[in-house]
């Protein structure tokens, strides 16, 4: 029998959803209180500022150690910001998501807390459980779903994985930080119901289930409020009702205000030495502006934050280096949870197969032949763009994948088709580059190896190397082309710039900060072209891009960032199309994979339509009409249009899948693996249709008008088109039968459970068959509908739980599943609380909200 994520995420009898955090240590609380007593004024403000970039400052005296904090939510990138430091990439938060299993988030958390102890990180800066409000948002990829539950459960899995390795995490971004445009300061008037039942949902059931050690605040206002001032929803709601006991950060320069933000519960003031933290909180306790006690309150929770992770003599960490789960395979892991995401959406038949999917290639009616197509099919997109960028020490390619997975016997082509792109990226295939920097005077001060043309030193120096003395950076080294042609060269980032390329200085000047409303953009700026020079592929030539760092008083960091940027020739686009055409003709199948790139999902701004970028639609077309049977592989974080997809025999989503990319698709599409994943969030057939659209604020605010009817919870409400794919759709190599269903009431009529809200209704049994002809895994989920007759404004049903299963052909599988009383509830406004409404719903077990199999009663009384 399977176990399913019940009424709070915990564990079942396989120990699916991974329970809550560690016991405090023993002798945790007095170990804190004798460090705190020990701490003069100053000290106890400085603890509260970040020192640098990443971390806190060390005082030797209490025997405090520096305590470090890192980026995810996919890897562990450390201090570093650079390839020279690699880190185990996995798949994206949606990519997570879609495999609908909490089990592998906890095992994808423990996998990270291992990475995070080889680099020296005691905290994690993840996992980001805002909601896919809107389509446009730019950051969906490193975020879950739309479904506040299934966000939720994913996020438990994770919190608890990267805990039990004894590694903190912060669940971000607290809250309603569902869209990059205005972030800094944006304020998102929502209505309590909404934020309740959809936007803090998230991170209730984490904090209860998972019991996170750190909870970061958003950059946005929340209802008149910049959250990390806001007290009633940080000092009111989570640590007051939900009894939150670990410490709050700021998201990086969101801390506005000294006594605003001590006094609306933000502990932290992240990065440093420059906040509104250290001095200027001493400052303010001197004045009488916030009382010591209060002060102390934060640093409190900050020392009991080092002692949970062991950088606090005298206190044990919350988990014994004896207890830490046993060491994970990274390339393992990251390939299992790749195939696992991948969703279906698609699989007709065609080329005299029922489906076109799994690709045989082995005996009698083995495809021969076989057509890859697409720049990201060589250079795959694995991960999004900002600050959840990891450097893998590989990537597998989709090309490098199939080459490795096929027999010899079966030919292989490769076409580009169609560049999604017109921009110059970051110097890295052919290119052998190191930095060297030089004081003033021309002196050498130190040097480090680049594996790419991105200096990106935020805080952190190589060996020798100090931020007061250093005078200009120089990227130097050579580049081996592998095309011939006009290659075009650029530059990004600020200060004093000269560009080399085989003796032909292409820019020398001064690149100034672009006007731009987000300051990390700013500061990083955007690929400007220099000059295009001709090489001969196969034959080296040098580079150099040396930079004159640009001081500013103002500048909130110490730090150095500038790129060497390059593109390879351009060819005729309709040439490309044609070749591509001519490489699907000439064989048995075609695979076409088709991107999104940084331009267009990444941190700091959001969509401004659901298209593919380039001609890649017209690739897809035009592939398809040849009547080779087409796979279109959607590599893409987030929904996209795709209006050929009636003309492709199958349509794969592969998300951003991390660094073996290529080897799980290799998985996938030859049948070594089935695809296992199932939708997140509902994918609109064009954004026209979609019921949310906006994310651009007027005059400072944008309004939550929509209410709690987001994702296919409008969808369902609304008169008009159907969506592309629902919420939970995603078909597998194999059939289901759901044969039947029951519900068994829990012992008492309102629920059991210690406190309001955290009972079961009960239990929903759901029986399926196994009727293909292979093994498979089946996510069965539970829908609760509300009775017909329903008084309040509420969505038609909602996800109320679900069970993944495994089963043999012709085998079934049976799932017990609580049923959580808060699927029945609503937040009343009036009451300021949860309020249970009583009436006849029905339990719907399906395989999508859209294709609901067998149902059951339940009465609520």
């Amino acid at each position: 029998m399977a176990h399913a994520i019940g009424d709070d995420g915990r564990a079942g009898a396989d120990g699916t959803a991974g329970g809550g955090g560690t016991a405090e240590a023993a002798g945790t609380a007095e170990a804190v209180e004798k460090a705190l007593g020990l701490l003069d004024l100053d000290t106890k403000a400085r603890l509260l500022s970040g020192q640098d970039m990443w971390s806190l400052p060390a005082v030797p005296a209490i025997g405090l150690r520096s305590l470090v904090m890192s980026d995810g939510p996919i890897g562990v990138r450390g201090v570093h910001w650079t390839a020279d430091d690699p880190s185990v990439a996995l798949p994206s938060p949606t990519a997570l998501a879609a495999t609908w299993d909490p089990e592998l988030a906890r095992r994808a958390g423990r996998l990270l807390a291992q990475e995070a102890r080889r680099k020296g990180v005691h905290v994690l800066l993840a996992p980001t459980v805002n909601l896919h409000r809107s389509p446009l948002g730019g950051r969906h990829f490193e975020a879950y779903s739309e479904d506040p539950y299934l966000t939720g459960a994913i996020g438990t899995g994770y919190v608890t994985g990267v805990q039990e390795g004894g590694v903190g995490t912060t669940v971000k971004h607290f809250v309603a930080n569902d869209a990059e445009t205005e972030r800094f300061t944006v304020d998102n008037e929502i209505g309590a119901r909404a934020l309740r039942e959809l936007y803090l949902a998230p991170f209730e059931a984490i904090v209860k289930n998972a019991r996170p050690w750190g909870v970061m605040a958003a950059y946005n206002g929340v209802n008149g409020a910049t959250m990390t001032e806001h007290h009633e929803l940080q000092q009111g709601v989570l640590r007051g009702e939900w009894g939150f006991d670990g410490f709050i950060v700021s998201d990086w320069m969101a801390a506005r205000d000294t006594v605003r933000g001590l006094k609306g519960g933000l502990d932290v003031a992240m990065p440093g030495p420059r906040t509104v933290y250290g001095e200027a909180l001493a400052a303010a306790v001197r004045a009488g502006r916030v009382t010591e006690a209060e002060l102390d309150a934060a640093v409190r929770r900050l020392l009991t934050l080092a002692a949970r992770v062991g950088v606090l003599d005298g206190a044990a960490p919350a988990v014994a280096p004896a207890d830490r789960p046993a060491p994970i395979d990274g390339d393992a892991l990251a390939r299992e949870i790749a195939r696992r995401s991948f969703v279906l959406l698609r699989n007709e038949g065609a080329g005299g197969r029922d489906a076109v999917l799994p690709l045989g290639v082995h005996g009698p009616g083995g495809v021969r032949s076989l057509a890859l197509i697409g720049a990201a099919a060589r250079d795959a997109r694995v991960l999004g763009g900002g600050s959840a960028v990891v450097f893998p020490d590989h990537v597998v390619s989709p090309l490098d994948g199939l080459r490795a997975a096929l027999p010899p016997e079966v030919r292989l082509s490769y076409a580009v088709g169609a560049d999604p792109t017109d921009e110059l990226a970051p110097a890295a295939h052919g290119f052998e580059l190191r930095a060297v920097v030089r004081a003033a005077d021309g002196r050498v001060l130190g040097e480090s190896r680049l594996p790419s043309g991105q200096v990106q030193w935020i805080g952190d120096f190589p060996d020798g190397v100090s931020y007061e003395e250093l005078h200009t950076v120089e990227t130097v080294g050579t580049f081996t082309p592998r095309e011939s042609g006009a290659h075009s060269f650029g530059t990004r980032g600020l200060g004093g710039l000269r560009l080399v390329v085989d003796g032909q200085v292409l820019f020398e000047g001064e690149q100034l900060p672009a006007a731009v409303d987000d300051p990390f953009e700013a500061f990083l700026g955007s690929p400007v072209p220099r000059g295009q020079v001709e090489l001969t592929a196969g034959e080296p030539v040098e580079v150099s891009l040396t930079c004159v760092v640009a001081r500013h008083e103002e500048a909130f960091l110490d730090a150095v960032c500038f790129s060497l940027m390059h593109r390879a020739p351009e060819r005729d686009a309709e040439e490309l199309i044609r070749e591509a055409v001519a490489a699907a003709s000439a064989a048995e199948v075609a695979v076409v994979v088709v991107a999104t790139t940084e331009r267009v999902e990444s941190e700091g701004f959001d969509r401004k339509h659901l298209r593919l970028p380039g001609r890649q639609d017209e690739l897809v077309r035009r592939v398809a009409a040849t009547g080779t049977p087409t796979v279109v592989v959607v590599n893409a974080g987030s929904p996209v249009e795709m209006d050929w997809r009636e003309e492709a025999a199958a349509v794969l989503l592969s998300w951003f899948p991390g660094q073996e990319a290529g080897a799980a698709l290799a998985d996938v599409l030859l049948g070594a693996e089935e695809p296992g994943g199932r939708l997140p969030t509902t994918w609109p057939e064009r954004l026209a249709d979609a019921p949310v659209s906006t994310v651009t604020p007027s005059e400072g605010r944008l309004v939550y008008d929509e209410g709690v009817f987001i994702g296919y919870r409008a969808w369902e409400r609304r008169q008009g088109p159907a969506p592309a794919y629902w919420f939970g759709h995603g078909l597998g190599y194999t059939d289901w039968a759901y044969e039947a269903v029951d519900f068994t009431p829990a012992p008492t009529a309102g629920g059991h459970g210690t406190e309001e809200g955290d009972g079961v209704l009960g239990t929903v049994t759901v029986r399926v068959r196994n009727t293909g002809e292979r093994a498979g895994r089946e996510v069965v989920q539970i829908y609760l509908t509300v009775p017909e007759d329903d008084g309040e404004e509420r969505p038609v049903r909602c996800l109320a739980a679900f069970a993944p299963v495994t089963a043999g052909p012709g085998e079934t599988a049976e799932a017990a599943i609580p049923l959580p009383r808060r699927a029945a509830e609503i937040w009343d406004e009036t009451k300021g609380a949860w309020r249970l409404v009583p009436g006849s719903y029905t339990a719907e077990a399906g395989r999508s909200v859209a294709d609901r199999r067998v149902s059951v009663p339940v009465r609520v009384p």
